[in-house]
């Protein structure tokens, strides 16, 4: 029997917080009125992300197939962990920005096991593609299989190695996209954005998006990991690079959206 995913998003570590504490609540002690409105904030916390779910278009079959894949799988003790999956919610929150911006050629920094990949696959118009960087050959191999039952799988082409160097490659050769989805190691998040704002990578008028810019609360609650710390980092100086215009979307772990800033006229 497959475990369920941890929490790992912020709304999921309060809800997990408040339904402990809940178990534990001595009415008597705390005061019948204090207990039910404890319990009214647990369900409002516990009870959002399986509604955002319910009230989410389903997944294809190609991707409820990949996550419970994924889900299935027994991964070894290291880095790699089905919560990094990103899921029903977020996969759509990705296909609707292929088709608000027309994308054609989309860049995925940060594969794990596809389900971004393939949902932004699925909403790409006749030839476009995603290129979908992993630095995991095994992870990339899963990939690959469950890539290989949806009908659109070839529109995915995976790239194995260290991300910079595919980005380094892909620039060198010319190569530009409509959109890119950040979801990688942390700490390189600021350089995969300069090769991005550095080249011509990013095509005019282009977007990124980059996953996990409110992990599990640190950046605003204290950053006590290394990769608390190189978001918070990464966040500030988002905000305070005047090249760049940006929302951040407290969507699960949190999505930044990133354009390059716009020449606004002044007013006179």
């Amino acid at each position: 029997m497959t475990d369920a995913p941890r929490p790992v998003t912020p709304v999921s570590l309060v809800a997990a917080e408040l339904t402990d504490l809940c178990r534990t609540l001595d009415d008597d002690a705390v005061g019948a009125e204090a207990a039910g409105r404890l319990r009214r904030v647990r369900d409002l916390a516990a009870g959002l992300d399986p509604y955002l779910d319910a009230m989410t278009t389903p997944p294809s079959s190609a991707l409820a197939d990949l996550e419970e894949r994924t889900r299935r799988h027994v991964w070894s003790e290291g880095p790699l962990e089905q919560e990094m999956l990103s899921g029903h919610l977020e996969g759509w929150f990705l296909r609707f920005l292929v088709g608000m911006t027309g994308a054609r050629d989309v860049l995925e920094i940060g594969m794990f096991t596809g389900y971004s990949a393939l949902a932004m696959a699925e909403e790409l118009p006749g030839g476009g593609r995603v290129v979908a960087c992993e630095v995991d050959d095994s992870v990339a191999d899963f990939a690959r299989a469950c890539f290989a039952a949806s009908p659109v799988g070839d529109r995915i082409d995976v790239r194995v190695g260290p991300a910079a160097d595919t980005l380094a490659r892909a620039a060198r050769a010319g190569e530009s996209f409509d959109l890119v989805f950040v979801d990688a190691d942390k700490p390189g998040y600021a350089r995969y954005l300069d090769l991005l704002l550095t080249t011509d990578l990013l095509r005019p008028g282009g977007l990124i998006a980059v996953d996990n810019t409110l992990l599990q609360g640190e950046p605003y609650c204290g950053a006590g990991t290394p990769n608390g710390r190189a978001i918070a980092s990464f966040n500030e100086a988002v905000a305070a690079d005047p090249r760049l215009e940006q929302v951040l979307i407290p969507l699960r772990d949190g999505v930044t959206l990133i354009r390059r800033a716009r020449v606004r006229e002044q007013p006179s």
